[in-house]
């Protein structure tokens, strides 16, 4: 089975931090560029709690038509105070045309509530979604609500989820959950870098971590090699490498990576709305240092970096209405 890279998209913004959709589609064009198999629109990268309702659904929509069926786009849609309220968002955001609204498992329990509570709710969702395909986020926020095995199985067998991004970070869970998630159509994303070549050799469907806001291309390498035994050497070093940078990059996560792609030649601006501090001079620092090692890990494994001045030439919107 082909494995697939599945960015979480950040949120570009002007300097009146409203939304830049013009580096949106940029952002679009250098991701698909480096080979990605995918978007996660409306995500945690995306700042997607320090954005309006109408706001979320504006940039989901322009990213689906900017995007015109090139790849699968998912998106967040379990946002409300009660389950008909995620409900009705979820059908809101399906309507901008994404493939499948992902739903957070935090969103459906609090963190002292047990997992019948959390099943229960879940299967009202479903009962007020009918025919709209279901994803699952174990997102860090509002708290990170890891699905057990059983769990996980117990809503697999609804035959509503298509799509699941893990958090686990213990392979052993991972592994356990990749034993149960053998359906066809349905795929398995790994969120946490460090277990990027591991998960994939135990039959992950692809990865969808942060790491994809900075270098893309290398995690496409990543999914098309792990299993590749004529790579074995090379994707062993890459993951200790990737493992290696992995937690320098989430520091001041989305700024860091805003500021990585404008290394890389790509002028999203360092505005955020969820982290609202500057980058200090070592964390640049640091950052550049990450950049020197990208190149090196593309001269040794031969991958060509997206040309990000091709990026930012005028293009042709593959949509004529936008």
């Amino acid at each position: 089975m082909e494995k697939r890279f599945v960015p979480v998209m950040i949120t570009p913004f002007n300097l009146k931090a409203k939304i830049d959709f013009d580096m949106v589609e940029r952002l679009i064009d250098f991701y698909l560029a480096a080979g990605v198999s995918g978007f996660f629109a409306n995500c945690l990268s995306s700042e997607m709690y320090s954005i309006s309702e109408d706001e979320r659904l504006e940039l989901t929509n322009h990213i689906v038509r900017y995007v015109n069926g090139r790849v699968p786009v998912v998106a967040t849609g379990s946002f409300g105070l009660t389950i008909e309220d995620k409900a009705e968002f979820s059908k809101k955001i399906y309507d901008t045309g994404i493939d499948a609204v992902v739903l957070i498992t935090g969103h459906f329990a609090n963190v002292d509530d047990s997992d019948d509570v959390l099943l229960k709710r879940f299967d009202k969702m479903f009962s007020l979604t009918p025919n709209i395909p279901m994803g699952t986020y174990e997102c860090p926020a509002p708290y990170k609500r890891i699905l057990s095995a059983n769990v996980f199985k117990t809503l697999l067998s609804s035959g509503r989820l298509k799509y699941h991004k893990d958090t686990s970070i213990d392979l052993q869970k991972v592994k356990e959950k990749l034993e149960i998630a053998s359906a066809p159509g349905f795929d398995f994303f790994d969120a946490h870098t460090p277990n990027a070549m591991y998960s994939l050799q135990m039959g992950a469907r692809g990865m969808s971590s942060i790491s994809g806001n900075f270098y893309p291309e290398v995690l496409v390498w990543m999914c098309n090699n792990a299993t590749n035994p004529a790579k074995k050497a090379d994707v062993e070093w890459l993951q200790s490498e990737l493992t290696r940078v992995d937690p320098l990059i989430h520091q001041a996560y989305p700024m860091s990576a805003k500021y990585f792609l404008q290394l890389r030649g790509l002028p999203v601006r360092t505005i955020s709305r969820a982290y609202v501090q500057e980058l200090t001079p070592d964390q640049k620092n640091v950052l550049k240092g990450i950049y020197d090692s990208f190149t090196q890990w593309c001269n040794r494994l031969g991958i060509d970096p997206v040309n990000t001045r091709e990026i930012m030439e005028p293009k042709i919107h593959p949509d004529p209405a936008i």
